[in-house]
């Protein structure tokens, strides 16, 4: 480039956006990574062990952490950083619909989507014919939003029946009460509608025919009759 041209121009654009989310409550720990909105590995304190959540085939990740934490190290962490951050909460939003089509006496999998929520933690419950559900029940990490609230997913296992009414039950500080999503079981039957109008076409079809058969045949017969009059009539 000669004298007096133009600086060259520098294009970059973000292709991947990763995130790594810890936090802690009095009740609550986590720790985790993720890519592009996926979590890739998170760290289950209950069990004191990490969980990678990306396929086997995937290229292998390890990551490093302290596990000689105790909990009070966590929470006091916790607790001494609150006091530089503004206090401000956002509800969250709740919707509760099945993971497939609904089949009577088919297993398939309620899900409570959770979302728009600042900040952790929230309690998420279940209940069947107003009885509550503790077991088949599953809980997805927290997972960070672009606008920086946090959304999280429960998933109960069900085989429907007609008639089951289940809920699903969330409480945040943010809400006054706790907010409650009702779903209940549609029967879903044989699809009778085209079965029907195809069998009533096929008695149409048939009757049509044997109808036209008969009127057929009939002529058929008054005309030989009529032939064989005027024959005789004609000797």
């Amino acid at each position: 480039n000669g004298e007096g041209s133009a600086p060259p121009l520098f294009n970059c654009c973000l292709l991947h956006k990763g995130h790594h989310l810890v936090g802690c409550s009095d009740t609550e720990r986590e720790d985790m990574y993720g890519l592009d909105g996926e979590e890739i590995y998170y760290y289950n304190f209950n069990k004191n062990k990490a969980v990678v959540a990306i396929p086997e085939f995937a290229d292998s990740v390890s990551f490093r952490f302290p596990t000689d934490f105790e909990p009070c190290v966590y929470n006091l962490k916790c607790k001494s950083v609150s006091i530089y951050f503004p206090v401000f909460t956002d509800p969250p939003q709740t919707s509760i619909y099945p993971r497939d089509d609904v089949v009577v006496s088919v297993e398939n999998t309620l899900i409570c989507h959770v979302t728009g929520f600042f900040p952790p933690p929230v309690r998420v419950s279940w209940s069947k014919n107003n009885v509550n559900v503790t077991e088949n029940i599953t809980l997805s990490q927290y997972r960070p939003s672009s606008d920086g609230t946090y959304n999280l997913f429960s998933m109960l296992k069900i085989i429907p029946l007609e008639g089951e009414t289940y809920s699903c039950t969330v409480n945040h500080k943010a809400l006054q009460q706790p907010q409650t999503k009702i779903w209940d079981v549609e029967a879903v039957l044989p699809g009778i509608g085209p079965s029907a109008f195809c069998g009533v076409g096929l008695t149409l079809g048939l009757f049509g025919v044997v109808t036209g058969a008969y009127f057929c045949i009939k002529n058929f017969v008054r005309d030989k009759i009529e032939s064989q009059r005027s024959f005789i009539g004609c000797r």
